[in-house]
């Protein structure tokens, strides 16, 4: 990265808080492109907060986040967010590959459905996680491993250039973490910025 490129993902002085509570306290930091870089820390220590404040999600009382140079408003179509498994409705009647597909939702208009072009990038998202075979399955018969890879799928057919995942390893078993990691090194090669919290 040249010197006066900005980040892809930089935070200054960014302060959160439930109520009275500050969760996240006056964090700055430019997270390098091209790279994995992992948030680890106890349950509690607002790893989730910072991830939710970067995508809008809770507000900040202080200072804010950019995205390649620019505010969340202009930058959010290149963010993608994969949260994590306890926050997702397992028994909602959507197939694996529809999931994937809400993954084209942000590039399109308001109002217009996904297309062709749509649907081939979400069934090669699907692949590159090694889920095709499970495209006409319900989202929630599936193992938690595999619901974490058609959720990163999902990320991917979204064409983002930031990918932040909460808590992708939790609920899962070593063999799909395993997986999992081997997919980011992966992603990595490939150019994404990626963001997790664990």
């Amino acid at each position: 990265m040249q010197a006066d490129t900005p980040p892809p993902v930089e935070t200054r002085d960014l302060t959160v808080g439930y109520g009275r509570a500050i969760v996240v306290d006056a964090v700055s930091v430019a997270f390098p492109p091209a790279a994995v870089t992992a948030i680890i820390g106890p349950n509690g220590a607002g790893k989730t907060t910072l991830l939710l404040a970067l995508m809008g999600l809770l507000p900040a009382r202080r200072g804010g986040a950019r995205f390649f140079g620019e505010p969340l408003g202009r930058a959010r179509r290149r963010l993608a967010f994969v949260p994590q498994r306890e926050a997702v409705d397992w028994h909602f009647p959507v197939t694996v590959g529809d999931v994937v597909l809400m993954g084209r939702y942000p590039t399109k208009r308001l109002g217009r459905a996904p297309d062709g072009r749509d649907r081939a990038i979400a069934a090669e998202a699907l692949a590159h996680v090694g889920m095709a075979a499970f495209a006409d399955r319900q989202i929630g018969a599936l193992s938690g491993g595999q619901q974490q890879r058609v959720f990163i799928a999902r990320a991917l057919a979204q064409q983002a250039e930031v990918l932040l995942l909460d808590e992708p390893f939790t609920g899962i078993d070593a063999a799909s973490q395993e997986a999992i990691y081997a997919l980011l090194a992966e992603l990595k090669a490939a150019g994404p910025t990626i963001i997790l919290s664990t």
